[in-house]
């Protein structure tokens, strides 16, 4: 069965019109082309589509049928070329980001939320990533703008300051190491863990310094999120690692405290990552600005 989108609209505007001159006209066809669409149609069908009688025509029941399909679909054809002229005004359209822990559960919720309010024919999809795995995920083009540490920079990247992040460890109050200002990650080791689930960025990263270490993180639980951290940890489940954005947030409730960890990966400047911050989609550059002002 082949009708084009001509038939179907000439075919609308015969049966609102009750006349296939006056539906003709509004198609913009010659009568006789008309007359020849509507014979095609009810030849591939098979049953006649429209009543003609000396008022007009009217349509049968097949031709009623045929209608409530047209409308649909000439509908649904309408509300594509909608959207796609948003795509075309650069107006629409979907960013991805990929970002590490600290920046997706800290510094990201504000900004994003702040930018969809303002922008509501953008969407953002938004996955967490250990910071090397960002910068190659960049570099060849799975995602259009990284945030993350200086390991996520690769070269032919461009790199832009976003935020300072400092991973501290946090203890429950009455800890024995609540009263201490710094410790080596090497002396927690030996510790029981509240961590974040298998493969998010500061469960690998944790991971990954630990090994060097040549030794694991002692897991009792895995939670997930950060608040779920704090939570356990203040109830003295064990110790767990955070930004220290976190921490202070939910130490204005809980009863925990942070320790500094003397560690050089434990403090963070945390970058946007892209491959060229000129060549970005619309949408991108328009969240990419924001980004780089949210500072």
């Amino acid at each position: 069965m082949r009708f084009d989108f001509t038939d179907l609209r000439l075919f609308l505007h015969v049966t609102q019109t009750g006349s296939i001159t006056r539906g003709a006209e509004r198609v913009h066809l010659a009568l006789a082309s008309a007359s020849a669409r509507i014979r095609g149609m009810e030849e591939l069908l098979g049953v006649p589509l429209l009543k003609r009688g000396r008022r007009g025509v009217e349509p049968t029941d097949a031709g009623r049928s045929l209608l409530d399909h047209a409308r649909i679909v000439l509908q649904q054809i309408e509300t594509m070329r909608g959207d796609l002229g948003a795509y075309s005004r650069g107006l629409k359209g979907s960013v991805r980001i990929l970002a590490n822990t600290s920046a997706l559960s800290e510094h990201l919720p504000a900004l994003l939320a702040t930018f969809l309010a303002a922008n509501p024919t953008i969407d953002i999809d938004l996955e967490d990533r250990e910071s090397p795995a960002i910068g190659a995920a960049i570099a060849a083009g799975d995602a259009d703008i990284g945030i993350g540490s200086q390991t996520a920079s690769v070269p032919g990247l461009q790199s832009h300051p976003f935020r300072t992040d400092r991973l501290v460890l946090a203890v429950p109050t009455g800890h024995r190491l609540a009263g201490k200002r710094q410790t080596r990650f090497a002396e927690l080791l030996d510790l029981d863990f509240v961590g974040l689930p298998r493969g998010t960025a500061l469960d690998e990263h944790l991971a990954m310094q630990a090994a060097r270490l040549g030794r694991a993180l002692r897991l009792r639980v895995r939670v997930n999120s950060l608040d779920t951290v704090c939570a356990m940890v203040a109830a003295g489940v064990g110790v767990g690692v955070v930004p220290e954005m976190t921490a202070r947030r939910h130490r204005r409730v809980l009863p925990l405290t942070t320790v500094r960890i003397v560690e050089p990966w434990a403090m963070r400047e945390l970058s946007l990552y892209v491959r060229d911050s000129r060549r970005l989609p619309r949408p991108a550059q328009r969240l990419f600005d924001t980004l780089r002002g949210g500072r």
